[in-house]
């Protein structure tokens, strides 16, 4: 086996635990609350795994650029590794939530690396089809984890959907030792405080998404700390998020338009099951079904998207993919009781093929257009804003839907914020300017 294909190896397989473990607890977590007690900790089982991974992304990039990425993506594999054994031998829930925060750590430093190295090892026209690859994993996932879930339930244990992790994750490290990596590290100093301030004022902004009382409390220390935190990266030499990135006349919106639309509508997910179930009165497997829409949309754009940077540039492309995203909303926004699966299923593929475009399309830009030494960080902060907007963006239709009169009511709510935020989406595209790189490279 070569070394790229060794490599390419263990991603997929790196990418495959970390996609499965978000969802097989959907299924699952009903019956450890049960078995464990403290079911008002339910909630932090999740937000513990989803804060630290979020908050660690950006950071496990910019430690590639300045380490390495083989060290510090096995470094992520055996994390998740130990954590993924200390959840299965949980004896009550507040273990659970704090052995969830590790494997999440571990999962942040893993996230990243797919787009990362895929940068180092493919020209531009080939990485949008890897890209494709990677989605596809999550599409797996999304089918298997239910599925591995309730077999594990059913005939062993709740405890095997974390034991499974480690015989997974032992073969990604095998898998990744013959990798003669490409990229030559840039050695320089570790921005230690940057990191600690970054990663407490992220948190604390995160906490807002999940905590019931005092939000605002959070909500103003968490602004402040990363007010502070950006006065404080400006004057080191080697910042945690290099400023050229934040005032890049290209990556800026790119990074501002990834961070809108994921705020607008990737959300949407969250909530398409519940409206399927609830209003339109279809089975849990179909509304499951439906989502796979988004993922076949996905892999559909992604494919090509490479090639296409080379051919029609950065800002078409992106504003191709928010007029497709503007043209979700507006099928999002007429829901109605009688509204089926077909109906949803379109909405869901249309947005698939704009997320599929502008995602892939942001990632590949941020690769070329940041310097050698700032690819990583580059990428992994494109997904962090995403990944940010997100769960904003979940946490905002989840209290348009909670203080409504009833539940078409707030479900008309929350995609008519979707719709609105589609177009703020697609307002910011429009200030994205060509690349002069890439205008040379066109064919």
């Amino acid at each position: 086996m070569n070394s790229r294909m060794s490599v390419m190896v263990s991603i997929v397989l790196a990418m495959l635990i970390a996609s499965m473990d978000t969802t097989i607890m959907n299924t699952t977590m009903p019956i450890i609350a049960k078995e464990l007690g403290g079911f008002s900790l339910y909630a932090w089982s999740f937000a513990s795994y989803m804060i630290t991974t979020t908050v660690l992304s950006p950071i496990a990039g910019r430690l590639s650029d300045l380490f390495g990425r083989k060290k510090v993506f096995s470094f992520g594999i055996g994390l998740f590794l130990i954590g993924s054994l200390l959840c299965g031998m949980s004896q009550n829930m507040v273990q659970l939530v704090i052995f969830r925060a590790v494997q999440g750590i571990g999962a942040g430093f893993m996230m990243p690396f797919p787009a990362i190295i895929a940068g180092d090892l493919f020209p531009v026209e080939k990485r949008g089809k890897i890209q494709a690859f990677f989605t596809a994993m999550w599409g797996i996932a999304a089918v298997l984890a239910p599925l591995l879930g309730s077999l594990f339930v059913e005939y062993l244990s709740w405890r095997w959907i974390f034991y499974v992790n480690i015989p997974i994750c032992l073969l990604s490290l095998l898998t990744l030792m013959p990798y003669k990596e490409v990229y030559e590290p840039k050695r320089a100093v570790v921005d230690y405080i940057g990191a600690i301030l970054f990663a407490l004022a992220i948190s604390l902004l995160l906490l807002v998404t999940v905590v019931e009382s005092h939000q605002s409390v959070y909500a103003v220390i968490g602004a402040l700390l990363l007010v502070v935190f950006y006065i404080y990266e400006k004057k080191q030499t080697s910042p945690l998020v290099p400023l050229s990135l934040v005032q890049h006349p290209t990556l800026k919106w790119m990074n501002l338009n990834g961070f809108i639309s994921s705020m607008a509508l990737f959300g949407t997910a969250s909530y398409i099951p519940l409206f399927l179930q609830q209003i339109a009165h279809e089975s849990v497997l179909m509304s499951g079904i439906v989502l796979l829409g988004m993922s076949m949309g996905w892999m559909i754009m992604a494919v090509p998207a490479g090639k296409w940077i080379l051919r029609y540039g950065y800002r078409q492309l992106l504003i191709i993919g928010n007029v497709l995203l503007v043209l979700c909303g507006v099928l999002l926004a007429f829901l109605n009781e009688q509204s089926g699966f077909f109906y949803v299923f379109l909405a869901m593929f249309i947005q698939g093929l704009s997320f599929g475009l502008t995602s892939t399309v942001g990632i590949i830009g941020s690769q070329q257009l940041a310097d050698a030494h700032e690819k990583g960080i580059a990428t992994s902060f494109f997904m962090f804003c995403r990944n940010i907007g997100t769960a904003i963006g979940v946490t905002i239709m989840g209290a348009f839907l909670t203080k409504a009169a009833s539940l078409m009511t707030g479900i008309h709510q929350l995609f008519l914020f979707g719709f609105i935020g589609s177009i703020v989406a697609l307002l910011t595209s429009f200030f994205i300017r060509e690349s002069k790189m890439m205008k040379e490279k066109r064919i």
